[in-house]
């Protein structure tokens, strides 16, 4: 009996090694890709992207962001994205329907060619135009598509985290593994860490500005920066919004290629 209580008790010991807050990994993720990813019905940004070289050299694209849910955190969503400049990407446009338990559906929208390319599922690791961000990054990767684990608890720019780690199912992704520092008492993600196929540390996230925006805590200013080629991108919302009743019908290939002018200015 007495080894039987033991037995129990251990168990009970490394499952709660396994928690933080009685929050399994699984669902700090999905906790941290809801604030991240889904606050409020609907939201619309003014982006200025910085692209900056190993030499210090600088590239800025500019553009408006625009977000709708449909349900709850972790369900149906879209995107779409109108760019100002530079002058090689003006007027270009990308969309972005993402479903629950399935790779999501993009476009681009070039308008030098007047052409209007499917981005194939394989191509989401790819480089968002230019940047350190992947088209995955910008509408957010499903947490199933990953295994996690807890690795410990420590703080980081002042806040209490979870450092979680997480490793693809399969074996196409760009990285072996992921560690995030997840702020345990909003949980935005305030850092990622990327390591490649060989296990060496490659790219890393920060969150640099948060705010309050109706009500919702807001990241206003993040970095992406490649350690092994020098290179990072710099993302910031000049202004932010939320629920301000984007309608459906932005989101098609109409408006792709002509953007009603109330919501991309």
């Amino acid at each position: 009996m007495k080894k039987l209580v033991s037995i129990v008790i251990l168990t009970l010991f490394l499952a709660a090694g396994d928690l933080i807050a009685g929050v399994a990994p699984d669902e700090l993720v999905k906790k941290s890709q809801a604030v991240f990813y889904y606050p409020g019905k609907d939201f619309k940004a003014r982006v200025v992207m910085r692209l900056i070289s190993g030499s210090g050299q600088e590239r800025v694209r500019e553009m408006t962001m625009l977000r709708k849910n449909y349900g709850e955190a972790g369900g149906e969503q879209k995107y779409f994205i109108y760019f100002f400049r530079p002058a090689d990407v003006k007027d270009m446009t990308f969309m972005v329907e993402k479903y629950p338990g399935r790779d999501a559906d993009r476009w681009l929208f070039v308008p030098a060619i007047n052409m209007t390319r499917r981005i194939a599922a394989q191509d989401k690791y790819s480089s968002f135009v230019g940047s350190d961000f992947t088209y995955e990054d910008v509408s957010g990767r499903n947490p199933e598509d990953d295994n996690h684990a807890l690795e410990r608890e420590e703080q980081f720019a002042g806040k209490e985290c979870a450092v979680v780690k997480s490793s693809p199912k399969a074996a196409d992704r760009e990285y072996s593994a992921k560690l995030s520092w997840i702020d345990l008492s909003g949980f935005l993600p305030l850092k990622e860490e990327y390591y490649d196929r060989q296990g060496a540390l490659y790219k890393v996230f920060t969150a640099d500005e948060i705010k309050e925006v109706g009500g919702f805590p807001t990241v206003l200013k993040r970095t992406m920066k490649n350690l092994q080629s020098g290179h990072a991108t710099e993302v910031t919302y000049t202004k932010a919004e939320y629920d301000i009743g984007i309608e459906d019908a932005l989101f098609s290939e109409r408006f792709l290629r002509q953007p009603p002018k109330k919501w991309i200015e």
